[in-house]
């Protein structure tokens, strides 16, 4: 028995007023087929050698034996979650309204009740994915009021601002941990710091960059790494589209912190023009990828996107590749660039 604190006050064991102590407890019991254990709090009369619990207690007793039982079993805490939702400053309702469950689903889940595995995961992902969070607040708006949208609409956005960075590798290598067959990224593991220093090093030397020419730009070099020294430089895994090869992962790629380009408009087409960021310079390629990349760029550099489009659909890595498959670096010697 541990001592947390002691105050006179009325005993519920005795009913008079004296120095009563609230003690902490390592119990243990049984939640759904699992064997727990917890620190529970009581208040305890000398007296009577009672334990005893307000309705209070009986509570935070309560909810801690079922955060034992979430940890043990993977799911969230209720702390966790409480945590979760004012990360966004939202209220225990609308966040259960956002999310299209009942009412009163999250502060159920905040103070007694253990929540699914499936809505534990939906927490999970809105935690980490705040864009899938604003997604969500725009189909479900009219179930807030307007002033309780734009409050939440403006926190989430500003959430997702702040750690933007964060969000996308996280989501990228999310992609990646697909990727069991080591030859698919080219037996290196996915380095996003090393793509950044490539697409600035190419942005940098390639005149009108643009996304479909920079994406056969990253794969070349990749391939071509591989073909002499049986690694590729980035760890990118690529699929082939019918524009060529792309890698997995790349709509997250280009918006990563360093990479940058200008938004253009032709007509009434949108266009990406890349080009290096400020103060860029190499810190993590090698000698042998930067020999790669070069070569690259003196032998396709100066085509355009329709003639790099079209010696990609020549290349045999490409041609042996199902449509929207995985193009894996096995193919990387027939490469018509040594």
């Amino acid at each position: 028995m541990k001592i947390l604190k002691n105050e006179n006050k009325l005993c519920l064991s005795c009913l008079t007023e004296h120095q009563v102590d609230t003690v902490e407890i390592v119990e243990t019991g049984i939640f759904r087929d699992q064997e727990i254990e917890f620190s529970a709090i009581y208040e305890y009369c000398h007296f009577t050698d009672e334990y005893n619990e307000s309705e209070e207690i009986i509570r935070r007793n309560n909810c801690a034996a079922k955060d034992n039982y979430r940890k043990r079993t993977g799911l969230l805490t209720s702390k966790e979650i409480v945590k979760i939702r004012e990360k966004y400053g939202i209220s225990q309702k609308d966040l259960s309204e956002i999310l299209g469950w009942g009412m009163a689903t999250i502060a159920r889940y905040e103070a007694y009740q253990v929540q699914d595995r499936a809505h534990d995961d939906i927490l999970r992902k809105i935690d980490v994915d705040p864009k899938w969070l604003l997604e969500l607040l725009t189909r479900n708006c009219v179930r807030l009021s307007a002033k309780a949208h734009n409050k939440y609409f403006y926190n989430v956005s500003e959430q997702y601002a702040k750690n933007k960075n964060f969000y996308l590798v996280e989501s990228i290598q999310a992609i990646y941990a697909n990727f069991t067959d080591k030859i698919i990224t080219g037996f290196t593991d996915l380095d996003l710091d090393k793509v950044v220093e490539v697409i600035n090093y190419l942005a940098d030397r390639v005149s009108n960059l643009h996304k479909v020419k920079l994406m056969k730009l990253l794969w070349y070099p990749d391939f071509l790494h591989f073909k002499r020294y049986k690694k590729s430089i980035t760890g990118l895994a690529y699929s082939a589209l019918p524009l060529g090869a792309v890698p997995e992962g790349y709509e997250q790629i280009v918006l990563l912190e360093g990479v940058n380009f200008d938004t253009l408009m032709y007509d009434e087409n949108i266009a990406y023009k890349f080009k290096p960021t400020p103060g860029f310079n190499i810190k993590k390629l090698t000698v042998s990828e930067t020999a790669a990349i070069d070569k690259i760029i003196n032998e396709t550099g100066h085509l355009s996107t329709e003639q790099i489009v079209k010696k990609m659909h020549d290349e045999e890595a490409y041609k042996c590749t199902p449509c929207n498959g995985l193009i894996s670096y096995k193919y990387a010697d027939l490469l018509s660039i040594d």
